[in-house]
């Protein structure tokens, strides 16, 4: 049977790689790119259908997806004119209403029972979903080795590697691997409804040290409170604000809020994920470009 499948924010990192395994697998008739560039979107992915997929208008996006039979919703950028679960809402009633009847949603850790502000959009998200009757996978991605932003460039410039999450564990993966694991659900026949997906647990002392070796670079490691850490972003610039929130991350981990050990990642993938060590040499690899 075939199928008609749609992603939202194409021309993102991840909607670019889920829609590139997509296409290593189903006709590039049967792919469909949302995306509010449209324009972009047609140079980043040639040879795929481009409809509009602005988040903020419910009526485009019925438009845009009808004949869709699988959708994967990737979670806006909180922060916007239009609230975050207000733009997930109007993909989901735009979905019911063209007759979709699956949806992929990329969700948060431990949404359902997670403390953190940053999962509030997703808990309710999910429970949207649920609510609308469409059939349903929540992609509880874990954290991207990527996002760490800070950390791994201190460290390839030797200078000091700095962090307030302790011992908290965290199940890094690089994003291109959470992509296919997107794409890997959406094609199934029998998808579960909740994946936790993650890398193997690792700290901020294991990120250091294998980055020591990686790098062969001799920088301090340190490990500070809350306060100090929120401080210390303050005082080489970083606003109030954005301190916060790179402090509430660091916090989250502590508390253990990104610790899995599911396998659901490795298992949707089928096949076993890269070595922590190869992980972070395609990180660095990438930073040096």
């Amino acid at each position: 049977m075939i199928m008609k499948y749609a992603v939202t924010g194409a021309t993102g990192k991840f909607g670019q790689t889920v829609i590139k395994v997509l296409a290593e697998n189903v006709d590039n008739a049967d792919i469909i790119a949302l995306a509010r560039d449209t324009e972009k979107a047609e140079k980043l992915l040639p040879g795929i259908e481009v409809r509009p997929g602005s988040y903020d208008s419910e009526e485009t996006l019925e438009k845009s997806l009808k004949g869709v039979d699988k959708l994967l919703l990737i979670s806006s950028i909180p922060g916007q004119k239009v609230s975050r679960i207000q733009q997930h809402k109007n993909v989901i009633n735009a979905a019911k209403k063209a007759g979709v009847r699956f949806i992929a949603y990329t969700s948060f850790p431990h949404a359902d029972k997670a403390k953190s502000s940053l999962a509030i959009d997703h808990k309710n998200t999910e429970q949207a979903i649920r609510e609308s009757g469409i059939g349903y996978s929540f992609l509880r991605n874990n954290w991207y080795l990527e996002n760490e932003r800070m950390q791994i460039p201190a460290a390839i410039h030797n200078k000091p590697f700095v962090y307030s999450a302790g011992d908290g564990k965290v199940g890094w993966a690089l994003e291109r691997e959470y992509a296919e694991a997107a794409a890997k659900v959406l094609m199934s026949n029998e998808p579960k409804t909740v994946y936790e997906f993650s890398g193997p647990q690792r700290s901020y002392d294991d990120l250091a040290r294998t980055l020591k070796l990686l790098t062969d670079n001799n920088f301090d490691v340190m490990s500070l409170s809350d306060d100090e850490y929120r401080k210390r972003l303050i005082a080489i610039g970083y606003s109030p604000q954005t301190a916060a929130g790179i402090v509430g991350m660091q916090k989250l981990i502590r508390e253990g809020d990104l610790a899995e050990t599911s396998g659901d990642l490795p298992k949707v993938l089928g096949h076993p994920l890269p070595t922590f060590e190869e992980s972070l040499e395609e990180v660095i690899d990438k930073l040096k470009k």
